[in-house]
């Protein structure tokens, strides 16, 4: 079972390095450096569930679930020493004191003038979870406000470990895996009102009947024309999850569209736990943590149709030998290769970083470009990838490094 998955109770990343760097020709082999060990003793965080962001300095922005000075997380900052090496600031520390939240799961999010904002899978009033926003300082430093509380009742969500999006207006729209009222999970928007407070609307409920979606875990998507899409781990027909589209109407009421049902068929992919991407054409792409033909998970493409339907492709099925259980959303390159982690297989069934190439007749190869090791550089890579300008990768295990169970932040270099 994920490591993931044992979070019950309980990407959008925001990569703000262009990827400027067309690939060419075959590539050299790729060179992993750990950039932070982390430690489950002392006043810094450890587990880091998510990827970490960028900003346009270079420095890295991420979230530990636990540890910290009270042990419920934290927020933390990498930045790069003149003539190498990364020092760590703890941002934030989350304290279980009633207010604050506890559990920190998601990637964090950049608004335009450089506030953070993220989720926490636990703590606030109600203990269902908060939304947070770090603003920085005049004199340095970062100071933390609670968005909204959870209230995980029939009205509101609860336990959300998905990040957040924004849109051109300022609003933010994430999910949770609990709450509303089948508890199926929700999709909400919080928006700032003139009285400079976040008011929250339910978007949707899941689990509703006629074959919905339960339990989304993963961070929503805009396509150019306003709409959002994501997944579901649970539900649709064949009880193996969905893609959904929550489409915006008259009077502010969102309809939803299940675009794809997964099925345990032995070809199509089941529980998709991360967030969907779109390609300049529309079209979306995904993974699921398990199925296809090695029930070791696949790559998904869904193409709209002329007639308001998406057809699916399978792109890639994994097996052991190749990686096992992808564990995060893709991201493209500026070529149209796709990048991603499976969370175990690979030479130490640690996991391994992958690439996926477009064949020029047809289908996708895919080239393992690390596999983790545990101890010599982390386990369980659970996060979302960026690109900085160089065409390096960085990422996040969730385990292993130098501290055994702690988790790293690493950097692959092509």
């Amino acid at each position: 079972m994920q490591t993931k998955k044992l979070s019950a109770a309980s990407t959008a990343v925001l990569a703000i390095f262009a990827v400027t760097l067309l690939i060419t020709g075959s590539r050299a082999a790729a060179q992993e450096v750990v950039l932070r060990n982390f430690s489950n003793s002392g006043a810094g965080g450890y587990d880091p569930y998510a990827g970490v962001i960028s900003d346009a300095a270079g420095n890295l922005y991420g979230t530990t679930r636990q540890g910290g000075t009270y042990g419920y997380g934290t927020v933390f900052e990498l930045s790069p020493k003149v003539g190498g090496g990364w020092i760590e600031t703890v941002l934030h520390t989350f304290n279980n004191n009633g207010r604050d939240g506890v559990n920190p799961c998601s990637a964090l999010v950049f608004d335009a003038v450089g506030n953070l904002y993220g989720t926490t899978n636990l703590g606030g009033t109600y203990f269902d979870g908060t939304v947070f926003e770090l603003s920085p300082t005049t004199g340095g430093g970062w100071t933390e406000k609670i968005l909204h509380s959870f209230k995980g009742d029939d009205i509101d969500g609860a336990f959300p470990e998905a990040g957040l999006v924004l849109d051109a207006a300022g609003r933010l729209y994430g999910a949770t895996t609990g709450g509303g009222t089948p508890n199926g999970g929700t999709v909400f928007e919080l928006t700032l009102t003139p009285a400079h407070k976040w008011t929250e609307k339910i978007l949707h409920e899941f689990g509703n009947g006629n074959g919905d979606g339960t339990y989304p875990y993963a961070s929503l998507a805009f396509d150019a024309a306003g709409n959002l899409y994501g997944t579901t781990v649970a539900g649709g027909a064949s009880s193996d999850g969905t893609v959904f589209e929550l489409t915006p109407g008259a009077a502010g009421v969102w309809t939803e569209t299940l675009i794809h049902t997964f099925n345990r068929d032995g070809t199509d992919g089941v529980v998709p736990y991360y967030r969907v991407i779109f390609d300049a054409s529309g079209n979306l792409y995904g993974t699921t943590s398990g199925g296809g033909a090695d029930k070791a998970g696949t790559v998904f493409e869904l193409t709209p149709t002329g007639s308001g339907t998406w057809t699916e492709t399978i792109l890639y099925t994994f097996n052991e030998k190749d990686g096992n259980e992808p564990s995060s959303n893709l991201i493209f390159d500026a070529s149209g290769n796709l990048y991603g982690t499976t969370e175990k297989g690979g030479s130490t069934n640690s996991g391994t970083v992958f690439e996926l190439t477009p064949a020029a007749g047809g289908g996708w190869t895919e080239t393992v470009l690390h596999s983790f090791g545990y101890a010599k550089d982390g386990q369980y890579p659970q996060g979302g990838l960026i690109f900085d300008t160089a065409h390096s990768l960085y990422g996040t295990t969730l385990d292993g490094g130098a501290n055994a169970s702690s988790g790293t932040v690493f950097e692959i270099t092509p």
